[in-house]
C-alpha cells in the first residue's frame, strides 16, 4: 500500500519538477524573447533614426537635385546664349571676311587703276614734251614765216599806199583750226601798211578803179602749206566776205579754188578747197573771185 502511495507522489513530484522545469525554461525563454524585443526595439529605434537621417538627406538631396535641375536649365540657357553669339560671330566673320575680299580685290583695282594713270602719266609727260618741242619748231617756223611775210610786205607795192587799219576778223566756223596762224600772218601784213600814211587822192582813184572793174584781180600773198591756208591782199574794203571762193591761177594756168575764212580790212586768209592744192600754189600766184 505504501508503494501505491509513493508511486503517485513520485509522479506527482516528477510533474512538479517537470513543470518547474518547464516555468524555468519558459521564464528562461521569455527573458530571452524580452532581451531579444529589447534588442529589436533598440535597433528598431536606431533603424528610425537612421531613417530619419536617411529622409533628411534624402530632402537635401532632392534640394540639390533641385538645384542642379535650375542650374542646369541656367547652364542650357547659357550654352543657348552661347551657341547664338557663335554663330553671330561666325556669321560676322564671314561677312568680315568677304569684305575683306572685297577690299583686297577693290585695293588690286585700285593698284591697276594707279599703274594705268601713272602709265597716262608718264605717256602725257612725253606728250608734254612733244608739244613743247613742236612748240618751239612751230615758233622757228613763225619767226621764219614773219621774215617771210616782212620780205612780201616789201613787195607789195600796191597795197602799201591804202589807209589801213586792223579791222574786225570774221571767222568761218571751219577755219578754227589755223586762226592763230592766220591771225599772224594777217596782222603782220597790216602792221607794216598801217605805218604808212596814205593818200586820199590815190585812195579815191583806186577805190574808183575797184568800183568799175567787173571782177576782182589780186593774189596770194602767204602759203602756209603745214596749216593748209593763204593769205590775199584784199579784204573787206574790197567787197571779201567769208565763205567766197577765189580761182587760183599759176603761170597763167588754173590749178584750183581757195575759200575764205577769215576777213580783215585789206587782207584775207582762205583754206584749200581740195587736198592737192597747196603743192600747186605759190606766192604772187593771181586771184579771181568767182561770181555767185
Amino acid at each position: 500500500m505504501a508503494d501505491k502511495v509513493k508511486a503517485p507522489l513520485f509522479l506527482l513530484i516528477a510533474l512538479i519538477l517537470i513543470s518547474l522545469l518547464l516555468s524555468a525554461g519558459v521564464f528562461y525563454l521569455l527573458q530571452k524573447e524580452r532581451a531579444k524585443t529589447l534588442t529589436l526595439q533598440t535597433e528598431l529605434a536606431n533603424l528610425k533614426e537612421v531613417q530619419k537621417v536617411a529622409e533628411v538627406k534624402l530632402n537635401e538631396s532632392k534640394k540639390l537635385i533641385t538645384d542642379f535641375e535650375l542650374k542646369l536649365q541656367e547652364a542650357q540657357g547659357q550654352i543657348t546664349s552661347l551657341t547664338q553669339s557663335l554663330e553671330q560671330e561666325k556669321t560676322a566673320r564671314r561677312e568680315a571676311s568677304d569684305q575683306m575680299d572685297n577690299l583686297r580685290a577693290e585695293l588690286k583695282e585700285q593698284k591697276n587703276l594707279r599703274t594705268e594713270l601713272e602709265n597716262k602719266l608718264i605717256q602725257a609727260q612725253d606728250d608734254t614734251r612733244k608739244i613743247q618741242a613742236q612748240m618751239k619748231e612751230m615758233d622757228a617756223k613763225k619767226i621764219a614765216l614773219e621774215a617771210k611775210v616782212k620780205d612780201l610786205e616789201e613787195q607789195v607795192d600796191d597795197i602799201q599806199t591804202r589807209d589801213v587799219e586792223l579791222g574786225k576778223i570774221v571767222v568761218a566756223p571751219d577755219a578754227e583750226s589755223d586762226e592763230s596762224l592766220a591771225d599772224e600772218a594777217l596782222n603782220q601784213q597790216e602792221a607794216k601798211k598801217a605805218k604808212e600814211p596814205a593818200k586820199p587822192e590815190e585812195k579815191t582813184e583806186k577805190q574808183e578803179k575797184k568800183s568799175a572793174q567787173p571782177s576782182l584781180e589780186s593774189k596770194i600773198l602767204v602759203v602756209n602749206r603745214e596749216y593748209n591756208f593763204v593769205v590775199i591782199n584784199v579784204g573787206s574794203k574790197d567787197s571779201v566776205r567769208v565763205g567766197d571762193i577765189y580761182s587760183v591761177y599759176h603761170g597763167g594756168k588754173l590749178v584750183g579754188d581757195i575759200k575764205v575764212d577769215k576777213v580783215h580790212d585789206s587782207m584775207a586768209a582762205a583754206g584749200f578747197v581740195s587736198a592737192d592744192m597747196k603743192d600747186k600754189v605759190s606766192e604772187g600766184d593771181k586771184i579771181v573771185r568767182k561770181r555767185k
